[in-house]
């Protein structure tokens, strides 16, 4: 079986020490692909580059969380940047894009801003978005309903009502880590309920570990670590293939298949080597 992380952060200092291990004990999990989005204007050619080492894909964005910290010339970094590559087969999406409104503190009137320019810039380069939605669905849609783009709504939490508003517009949702814990009520209800055509794996790695790997604080302080990598999602699909009554089989398809739907590029990556 075969399996897309559509979320990883191979870029993040945590795989620093084993980055090539951790793509090989992917691939021998059954992991083909992953997609690698970018987070702020400074690690734009890291995603960029890793996807072309090891034959992955790439977004290029400007994650929520870093939009206070960005310079005002980052969206017009963004479209050149996006300009220089569009013809590279592996850059995907644009993304990670998106509004938190779980961080306390943050500029949500320039966070609005930031989305709403990089929804523009999707729309003008023809790509799909991949988008944070953190206690922030009805934000977001917001937005979506001004812009005719798709993608993928990562590590989706909220209602059902949301998710279906989300799915209507074209969106498939992401579910990984997260729905491995059984106190995960409503995720595991989504994920159980939702309709297959819509749901799509992610790990989010290094961060959103599952049950499995999730340590205490307490634990962490003493030296033990939580970091999640794209080797899991196998054993985190074999979670939702238990929960939706499918065979493991199916939800490798079905899930590959929604991602090829969700990100169009990805599907043509098969005939194109690293490098």
């Amino acid at each position: 079986m075969r399996w897309i992380d559509s979320h990883c952060h191979l870029d993040a200092p945590e795989f620093d020490a084993d980055r090539d291990a951790v793509v090989q004990r992917a691939r021998a999990a059954g992991v083909t692909q992953q997609v690698l989005p970018a987070v702020m204007v400074g690690n734009f050619e890291t995603v960029r580059a890793l996807a072309h080492q090891h034959g992955l894909a790439y977004a290029l964005g400007i994650h929520p969380l870093c939009v206070d910290a960005a310079d005002d010339g980052d969206l017009a970094r963004l479209r050149a940047a996006l300009a220089q590559h569009i013809g590279d087969p592996r850059l995907v999406a644009v993304g990670e894009i998106g509004l938190d409104h779980f961080v306390p503190g943050l500029d949500q009137a320039r966070g609005e801003h930031f989305f709403a320019e990089q929804l523009k810039l999707a729309r003008e380069f023809g790509l799909p978005v991949i988008v944070h939605v953190r206690r922030s669905a009805d934000s977001l849609l917001k937005h979506l309903r001004r812009v005719e783009v798709r993608g993928i709504a990562h590590a989706f939490n909220g209602s059902a009502q949301q998710a279906e508003v989300f799915v209507e517009l074209g969106f498939k949702l992401g579910f990984g880590g997260a729905m491995t814990f059984d106190r995960a009520l409503q995720i595991r209800r989504l994920a159980q309920t939702l309709p297959a055509g819509c749901l799509v794996l992610e790990t989010d790695s290094p961060d959103i570990p599952p049950h499995w790997l999730y340590r205490t604080a307490e634990e962490r302080a003493a030296g033990a670590t939580s970091r999640n990598e794209p080797a899991e999602l196998a054993r985190i699909a074999e979670v939702l293939a238990g929960l939706r009554g499918m065979p493991l089989h199916e939800v490798s398809q079905l899930t590959r298949d929604n991602t090829h739907a969700a990100l169009p590029r990805l599907a043509a990556l098969a005939d194109w080597p690293a490098g």
